[in-house]
């Protein structure tokens, strides 16, 4: 059965309330361990898949030369909703927390339900009569097809095999920086959380500014490959500086790099929409975002033990 893009945005979205509604009605130590189960259930399900469902059910609705600046708008909404989750995080009462959020989410599922219209018709099951174990043979099989499919989609295509090396080694590179960072520069700054709250905010101000403002404006002039080169030499600039910082204020103006380098997302969204037909947005975004999950897996495995051994006194070199 072929189910169409609104119910798998129904799915993804609604199954992210269950574990928040645990904590919302109990903090025990149990508790927190249910929450933390059907958090990786969570995490399974919708971490990454909303973006591509929701990147191709946009282009199933907007012409493709306004395709950027409607990925764009959907990142900068999505930047702007960690800022305001930040704020009413620090300034909620605690206890409130938990039910806020659910209610968020509860709202997002009934406005999509109500008002969002399907784009792909769902196709009628037609083995009515096959057994359970049958069915589930039969539903490996097609998935095992459908991510052989988009695989083959896109090896066959110059552009998308190399928007999935970039996007691999990008994110390779940024999640390895994200999971020692805080660590960093506590160790060679003293930086407390408050400090890389204002770091974070930074960034995220920024990045509303960059995707909703910059990225549509500049697009029709130089198109996406261009700002996502100009965004990936950004990336680099980021890292350099973190990795090179002599003063506690080479931070904060790393941090501004992050209002260009956030732009590599909706640039690579509209990269890949660009490369693909209708047809395979779903399928090639999803197996993209699959090479991203597997970089943002391997990277602080490396990642953090280089950095412990090169804040160490036992480091190779001193910069």
């Amino acid at each position: 059965m072929s189910m169409g893009r609104k119910l798998f945005l129904l799915i993804t979205i609604s199954t992210s309330m269950f574990p928040f509604a645990v904590l919302a009605c109990n903090q025990s130590r149990d508790a927190v361990y249910v929450y933390y189960v059907l958090r990786t259930i969570s995490f399974i399900l919708s971490q990454g898949s909303i973006f591509c469902i929701a990147v191709a059910y946009a282009a199933d609705i907007i012409k493709e030369e306004n395709r950027a600046a409607a990925f764009s708008w959907i990142t900068g909404f999505f930047s702007a909703s960690h800022v305001i989750g930040n704020l009413l995080a620090r300034f909620l009462p605690e206890k409130y927390i938990f039910v806020v959020s659910i209610a968020l989410l509860i709202f997002g599922s009934v406005y999509m339900y109500f008002f969002l219209a399907e784009t792909v018709e769902p196709v009628e099951k037609r083995e009515r009569d096959s057994t359970f174990l049958t069915n589930i043979i039969n539903f490996t099989r097609k998935r095992y097809e459908s991510m052989r499919y988009a695989a083959e989609v896109v090896f066959r295509s110059p552009t998308l095999k190399v928007i999935s090396f970039v996007s691999f080694f990008y994110e390779l590179g940024m999640s390895g920086i994200s999971s020692v960072l805080l660590y960093y520069l506590k160790a060679v700054f003293g930086f407390n959380k408050n400090q890389y709250s204002e770091i974070l905010s930074v960034v995220g101000v920024g990045a509303i500014f960059s995707q909703i403002l910059v990225l549509p404006l500049l697009n029709p002039f130089v198109g996406e490959g261009v700002i996502l080169c100009l965004a990936l030499l950004a990336s680099i600039a980021y890292g350099l500086l973190y990795g090179l910082a002599w003063a506690s204020w080479v931070p904060y103006m790393s941090a501004a790099f992050g209002a260009i380098y956030i732009l590599v997302k909706p640039a690579t969204y509209a990269v890949i929409s660009k490369g693909s037909s209708s047809v395979n947005q779903g399928k090639v975004q999803g197996f993209i975002a699959g090479v991203q999950s597997i970089a943002s897996l391997l990277s602080p495995l490396a990642m953090s033990p280089l950095t412990t051994w090169f804040l160490s006194s036992d480091a190779p070199f001193q910069l």
